[in-house]
């Protein structure tokens, strides 16, 4: 079988491609979970919802940078917030969220302590 046997299939390969505005809003979520503060702070929010000031103390960060990755998290759509009084309540946005947090860290898991893979 020769590489240019394989053209004819090209046009069908490229009707299968995401589109380019799709694309560009999972590279968005995926950098921003890229960041080990951010990534941790999703996996708190895929269990529940918390305020900053419980988020603060689980990450052993300021409250402005805190705050500041939040945004940047509600911005990419990663996070929800709902006001209950004065606090503001943050949570993983849906369960395509929470299943992206949750698959990412059971795969690190994977490599890191050297369990097989599933298929």
């Amino acid at each position: 079988m020769y590489a240019r046997d394989n053209v004819a299939d090209a046009k069908e390969l490229q009707q299968r491609l995401p589109e380019w505005p799709q694309v560009a809003a999972a590279t968005d979520m995926l950098r921003m979970l890229a960041d080990p503060t951010r990534l941790r702070l999703m996996a708190l929010l895929c269990e529940g919802e918390y305020d900053v000031t419980a988020l603060v103390a689980a990450v052993g960060m300021a409250r402005p940078a805190v705050s500041q990755h939040l945004g940047k998290l509600r911005l990419a759509g990663l996070v929800s917030v709902r006001r209950e009084g004065r606090r503001a309540l943050y949570r993983a946005r849906g369960g395509h969220v929470r299943r992206l947090v949750t698959e990412v860290l059971h795969a690190a898991s994977h490599r890191v302590t050297g369990a097989p893979e599933h298929d």
